[in-house]
């Protein structure tokens, strides 16, 4: 018998995908999806189970199943795709908490793999040139969802105490991007005109979204458990990134970037949160190295080939016929440094 995976989050894009990338692995019996409403696309072998995390019939779902691996995906990097941020803390931090209280009843429960993002390390002019898994953020997060990821990380590492059993596998994410994500960061890429922190040239770090499948699935399916730095190889600075885009940067003062962020925010435009904001000023760079010796898995696309795909299907996208538009839903975010 393989493994019985559960998988929340599945009605976006990024969650129905990576479930019909398990189902297709042979070492993997069942993938079950769950989540409020139904996913929009084709989730193919996947069986959809209607349930709210935030609910303790998680748990009942869980016992039905007999699931063995939970991967846990359903945490949201914007208010405004959530009913605002009430909505956005109650099911990111809540919902995560009652996903653990669940797993910590259920005894065939022996996998918890959380997606995290690089974000939960912040980014200021006090960061180091690479921040590995031991180290924090150098200034705690105080709101939005920083603070969100930083507590349902302090929660899982109480599980893992609690439940010593369970493998437990949390991978910090850098930025996501690819022909099917939609995100803060892929909206900023997509402006006609890029704003940019006057003075700093941020550090960029990327994860295309196959690689994000690919290491879901690998952590779902081996006996690797800690705490992992996921990013493709190698760096792009925001000003390079701007130009592989074919596109020009406009120097914002940093007085004036709460404002600006406001502005866009009420247009609509672009969701300019202060976690997205810090990172265009300072930018933010992770060690991959227990990525590659411990967890056993290297991105197969590094940075700048992640952005250059990106790139490309962004051009195809504003070439084709406004009938071949088809949108997808959100993912988070991710990481880069002042110029020097």
């Amino acid at each position: 018998m393989g493994r019985v995976v559960l998988v929340t989050g599945i009605s976006r894009d990024v969650g129905r995908r990576f479930a019909r990338h398990a189902a297709a692995d042979p070492s993997i019996d069942r993938v079950i999806g769950v989540d409020v409403v139904p996913p929009r696309g084709d989730i193919g072998e996947v069986s959809f189970v209607r349930a709210d995390i935030r609910n303790p019939v998680i748990a009942k779902v869980i016992a039905r199943e007999n699931v063995d691996t939970v991967v846990h995906m359903s945490v949201i990097a914007t208010p405004g795709k959530s009913g605002g941020r009430n909505a956005m803390k109650e099911l990111n931090v809540i919902g995560t908490m009652q996903l653990l209280a669940a797993c910590q009843k259920s005894p065939s429960v022996k996998n918890l793999v959380v997606k995290s993002t690089t974000t939960v390390y912040g980014a200021s002019n006090r960061d180091p040139a690479m921040f590995t898994e031991e180290m924090g953020p150098r200034d705690l997060p105080r709101s939005g969802y920083a603070l969100d990821v930083y507590e349902i990380e302090g929660y899982v590492r109480g599980f893992a105490r609690r439940r010593p059993d369970v493998r437990v596998t949390t991978l910090r994410c850098a930025n996501v991007m690819g022909p099917h994500v939609v995100s803060p960061l892929t909206s900023y890429f997509r402006m006609p005109i890029i704003p940019m922190v006057a003075g700093f040239d941020p550090r960029m770090q990327f994860l295309h979204e196959d690689d994000l499948y690919d290491v879901l699935r690998h952590a779902a399916t081996h006996d690797v458990e800690g705490t992992f730095n996921v990013a493709g190889e190698g760096t792009l600075l925001l000003s390079q990134a701007i130009r592989r885009m074919g596109k020009i940067g406009a120097p914002v003062p940093s007085f004036a970037v709460g404002r600006f962020a406001s502005l866009l925010r009420s247009a609509k435009l672009s969701d300019f949160s202060p976690e997205l904001v810090s990172f265009l000023t300072y930018g933010r760079g992770v060690d991959t190295t227990r990525t590659r010796d411990v967890l056993g898995f290297q991105p197969r696309r590094t940075t700048a080939d992640t952005f250059d795909d990106f790139r490309d299907s962004t051009t195809a996208h504003a070439t084709a016929s406004p009938s071949s538009d088809t949108p997808v839903p959100l993912t988070p975010l991710g990481a880069g440094s002042p110029r020097g």
